[in-house]
């Protein structure tokens, strides 16, 4: 355990159907960039505690960030029900409104989320200008729409599993040229090989680029 360890808070954050459960980091630079960080699909297991979640949690820490990571409604001690997204995307804007207040001097605010929490991540994105960055693990636009980014207004990453069991690749490439005929944005795209969905025995590989995109996207700060 690092002493970063001893600094992560379990917070109750008030949501639009009750208290959501989250762990949250506050790095010690007022001006640090802040970052949501979203779960996979409370029907399926989807937690806050989900590895890939807690991994990419880490690494934002690692890199500085102010980090916040959410139970939506109905999952671990958070109140509510699943509410098909419509209301886990309130969960979220209620959590950043909560992280944007922790570190009103954030010099970038950035949005992250895995699966299903990706498409929620991406649908708050269009809905607050303020989000400098996003960060899309594993997404489904097999089965999600994702033509709500018309057109896509930050810049930001994808990163998927070459051996992704639940999406084809060419359904997640076709996300990935469709964003990146856009002008005015830069969506870098990283497919890493030999893993699934869920990045089995790849966590070091997804660090190291959640690392390589935040070192990079992060210098000017």
């Amino acid at each position: 355990m690092t002493s970063k360890d001893n600094k992560i808070l379990e917070v109750f954050i008030p949501g639009p159907a009750g208290r959501l459960e989250a762990k949250y980091y506050r790095s010690k630079k007022s001006t640090s960039p802040i970052c949501l960080v979203l779960h996979p699909h409370p029907q399926y297991g989807g937690t806050m505690n989900n590895k890939v979640v807690v991994d990419t949690f880490q690494t934002f820490m690692d890199n500085n960030f102010s980090v916040c990571r959410v139970n939506f409604r109905g999952v671990g001690k958070s109140d509510g029900e699943f509410d098909n997204g419509q209301g886990e995307l309130a969960d979220a804007a209620a959590a950043l409104d909560w992280l944007e207040k922790e570190n009103f001097d954030n010099s970038q605010c950035w949005i992250c989320g895995f699966s299903f929490g990706s498409l929620i991540a991406m649908q708050l994105l269009m809905r607050r200008p303020e989000i400098n960055r996003f960060v899309a693990l594993s997404p489904q636009p097999n089965v999600y729409d994702f033509s709500f980014l018309t057109p896509c207004p930050t810049s930001g990453i994808i990163i998927s599993g070459k051996k992704d069991e639940l999406v084809p690749f060419e359904s997640i490439n076709e996300l990935n040229k469709r964003l990146s005929a856009q002008k005015g944005i830069k969506i870098e795209f990283n497919i890493i090989a030999d893993t699934n969905h869920f990045f089995s025995k790849a966590d070091d590989k997804l660090v190291k680029s959640l690392n390589n995109y935040i070192a990079k996207e992060t210098a000017l700060y």
